[in-house]
């Protein structure tokens, strides 16, 4: 059998789901505001200025979930400290910030939201709320409008002694003198060298018997050089044969200019081995009778 539907019972089935729907919709706005209620508890009871505030809130989630706190935004009156610390707690998490108030007075602040996640992905927030703290001010109640004050005067330096700072520097540096002076040695006495003994010059013949024709070609010029070095000064040895026999003749023209020159070319090509056949005992011998005449 077919039931009839009277507009009676349509209107009575419309109220009742439009109520239904305003009490959920009171419910979740409830939970929503209990939500947002400040279930903040904020440590020590009574802070002062710049004193460390730390606010706190658990926050019961089921398990698997986490809760990451929103970064807190500084404002003129309250500054966070370091960034929010979230530990566990037994039925949940409980997210801890660090502020600090520079202003005294109560202070209502605004925390940021918090997100929810989930161990499949999911995620969600939830306000943050508010909360509010009263701060005491650290300048007492006597002083009711304080102004800056002015700059002190420089202490003036209390008057020393200066008698003990003498002495001590008088005593350093006697005991540094007599330091010095007990290291410091004494100079030794060196004994004299003992004599040298001058060995003979060796004849040429024994440098001509040993096959040497150039050492005595060597010894003659050098004597020879020598000699006309001590009678014109001018006329060094660093100068070349033709130098030193251009110097002599204008310095000493009264020279036996002829023979030195004439002398000095033969022991030359003997010491450079350009010539040969030539009785090199005889330059020698002439070389030294030479030195003898220029002699002073």
């Amino acid at each position: 059998m077919t039931r009839s539907t009277t507009p009676r019972r349509h209107v009575a089935q419309g109220p009742a789901l439009a109520l239904a729907l305003a009490i959920l919709g009171v419910v979740a706005s409830w939970r929503r505001g209990t939500a947002q209620v400040a279930t903040w508890t904020a440590s020590p009871a009574a802070p002062t200025v710049g004193d460390t505030i730390w606010l706190e809130r658990a926050f019961p989630v089921r398990d698997g979930w986490q809760v990451r706190p929103g970064k807190l935004e500084a404002t003129e009156a309250v500054e966070p400290l370091a960034d929010p610390a979230v530990r566990r707690s037994a039925g949940g998490w409980v997210v801890r910030y660090a502020v600090v108030a520079w202003k005294p007075g109560a202070h209502k602040l605004t925390l940021p939201p918090l997100w929810l996640l989930g161990p499949d992905g999911r995620a969600d927030s939830t306000a943050g709320g508010t909360t509010s703290f009263s701060v005491a001010s650290v300048i007492p109640d006597s002083l009711r409008q304080p102004s800056p004050q002015g700059l002190l005067a420089p202490l003036r330096r209390a008057h020393q002694d200066p008698l003990p700072p003498f002495v001590a520097v008088t005593l350093a540096a006697g005991l540094l003198a007599a330091g010095l002076a007990a290291r410091r040695r004494r100079p030794r006495a060196l004994e004299p060298a003992p004599p040298v003994l001058l060995e003979r010059e060796v004849p040429d013949t024994r440098w001509l018997a040993a096959g040497e024709p150039k050492a005595v070609a060597a010894r003659a010029i050098w004597r020879l050089r020598t000699a006309l070095a001590g009678a014109v000064p001018e006329a060094h040895p660093a100068l070349a044969t033709d130098e030193c026999l251009a110097v002599v003749q204008r310095v000493r023209p009264d020279a036996p200019l002829g023979e030195l020159r004439e002398l000095l070319e033969q022991l030359d090509r003997v010491a450079f081995a350009s010539a040969h056949g030539v009785d090199v005992a005889a330059l020698s011998a002439m070389a030294r009778r030479l030195a003898r005449d220029l002699a002073p």
